[in-house]
């Protein structure tokens, strides 16, 4: 059981948190668009101007007919007197050219207006002046101002038995609309779900109205009205979150959408209020009013005026609380900065005193420093001395097994030498002896020995010499070798030269040529070098410093 409520918490938490920063998010949406309400307008006077333009251009009727019809639409939730006016013009033009069904249509537009600015009287005088039979494709429209007129009428009505009968004439009509609507229409989806919904059948609306939503486009002023009842049935349900939720989806709609007649705003205010939320309750209402005011929509306003007071009364109440707060923490601060003032001007007294110390301890570690610098660079000294005397020492070391080897091999060599030439001087084989004697066979044999347990006596103490060499030259071509070869002779100069043989009468009697050729190899390498020349030597004595 323990191990099922950690698995349920574990996969409600993050639906929850997704849920709660959703609503933050929607509600800073909102804020924004509060914020640029004038932007909306704007657009919304752009197009409508458009619109008079064109009118501006119009010679015939029909055409005037049309476009005020338009005019009308754009300033029914915008502004009432507007689209009063225009609704007015429409009929005149219908009654011009005696159309019935724009006549009825113009009549319908009229009346509904009328229900907008609280002329109740007027609109329903149209709607019973009006014989619908004539224009039948009209029925459903004449339906649904009838509700609206009577459902502004209830809210409006004094009495308790007023409301009650202008109630019952609300949904008579409204369900009534629902057989001249398609099924599938704005119309009748915003109808049916109403009536539901004065059934208390909130599942149902919910069902209905959450498939139909996501189909709604973004710039249809339907989108408003469909959320808001959605956050109806929830708020029928007691859940306050998601009423919130689409509360604001409404208001975002409206707003975006320049509307200036609207309820979402003005519910989610008092919502607002209701969760603590003053500053947006005040925004909001604020904002409510004022639109209302500009749309001249006097049920919007009247139920504003009821609401303003009590929020109003919060936001000072709390703008009241918020300056006790603030006075209290300035005085706090004050009285924090004092004891600060005090407390630095300690502080400062004990800086100075410490400051005279620290003079005094930085003399003392320069002088250190300066002591420990003299006994680095002499440390530094005496490791380069150590490092090349253990170097010097290790080549002592195996030069002189490998000198002592080389000689006691030699010595073999020359006694079997001798030995071979007695024999041919005591067999009487004088030709083969001077044979001998003059061959220099011997000697250049010994001497490619010689060269060869050199290359690979240097080569073992200097592994990386012909990589590191060739490195500080321009091109490799010198170190290039024959095959079978360890060490060609620029190479054996420059190997000697690393291991302390500078001299170039030393190096020319060790590899058996001239002075000159010797100097000539030094100077053409010396050329080739990829650095400075005269660095050249000193960097080919660094080669391999760090010898095991």
């Amino acid at each position: 059981m323990n191990r099922f409520l950690k698995i349920l918490i574990a996969f409600l938490v993050p639906i929850f948190l997704f849920a709660q920063n959703n609503s933050d998010a929607l509600l800073k949406e909102l804020d924004q668009t509060v914020a640029d309400y004038a932007v909306y307008s704007n657009k919304k006077e752009l197009e409508i101007n458009k619109l008079k333009e064109q009118l501006s251009q119009t010679t015939t009727d029909l055409q005037k007919y049309t476009i005020y019809g338009k005019l009308y639409a754009e300033y029914k939730s915008y502004q009432s007197d507007s689209a009063l006016m225009y609704a007015r013009k429409s009929f005149q033009i219908a009654e011009k050219l005696n159309d019935i069904q724009k006549l009825n249509d113009a009549q319908l537009n009229l009346a509904s207006i009328m229900g907008t600015l609280g002329m109740y009287k007027e609109a329903t005088d149209i709607l019973n002046r009006i014989e619908i039979k004539t224009s039948p494709e009209l029925r459903g429209y004449y339906l649904t101002v009838n509700s609206t007129v009577y459902g502004y009428m209830s809210d409006y009505a004094a009495s308790i038995q007023e409301k009650k009968k202008y109630i019952i004439l609300t949904q008579k009509y409204r369900d009534s609309s629902l057989q001249y609507y398609k099924p599938q229409s704005s119309a009748y989806i915003m109808a049916k779900s109403s009536a539901f919904l004065d059934d208390g059948k909130h599942d149902e609306t919910l069902t209905l109205l959450l498939n139909y939503f996501p189909k709604i486009n973004n710039n249809s002023p339907d989108r408003a009205v469909i959320a808001y009842i959605i956050s109806q049935a929830y708020r029928q349900k007691k859940d306050t979150e998601q009423e919130q939720k689409w509360l604001t989806i409404s208001a975002i709609s409206d707003l975006q959408l320049a509307k200036k007649e609207y309820i979402s705003l003005r519910s989610l205010a008092f919502l607002m209020y209701e969760n603590g939320d003053i500053d947006r309750a005040a925004t909001y209402i604020k904002r409510s009013l004022e639109d209302a005011l500009f749309c001249n929509a006097r049920l919007r306003t009247y139920e504003i005026s009821k609401m303003l007071p009590i929020i109003n009364e919060a936001y000072q109440e709390q703008n009241e609380t918020n300056r006790f707060q603030l006075m209290l923490f300035l005085i706090s601060v004050s009285i924090l900065s004092l004891f600060l003032l005090a407390l630095l001007f300690l502080l400062f007294k004990q800086m100075k005193k410490l400051s005279k110390a620290k003079q005094e301890i930085s003399l003392a570690n320069n002088a250190l420093s300066e002591l420990n610098q003299e006994l680095n660079t002499f440390n530094e000294k005496l490791n380069d001395t150590n490092y090349t005397l253990t170097e010097a020492n290790l080549l002592k070391e195996i030069y002189i097994g490998r000198y002592m080897d080389q000689c006691s091999h030699y010595i073999g060599k020359l006694d079997e030498y001798r030995r071979k030439l007695n024999v041919m001087a005591t067999s009487g084989k004088m030709n083969d002896l001077i044979s001998a004697v003059k061959s220099k066979e011997f000697v250049e044999n010994e001497l490619a020995a010689f060269l060869a347990a050199f290359d690979n006596t240097f080569l073992q103490l200097f592994p990386t010499f012909i990589t590191e060499f060739s490195a500080l030259l321009i091109d490799d071509e010198a170190t290039q070798r024959k095959e079978g070869e360890l060490l060609n002779t620029e190479l054996r100069i420059f190997a000697l030269i690393r291991l302390g043989i500078k001299d170039s009468a030393k190096i020319a009697t060790f590899l058996r040529y001239s002075v000159s050729t010797i100097y000539n190899y030094r100077s053409q390498l010396k050329n080739k070098a990829a650095g400075a020349r005269e660095d050249f030597e000193s960097q080919v004595m660094h080669i391999g410093t760090h010898l095991h």
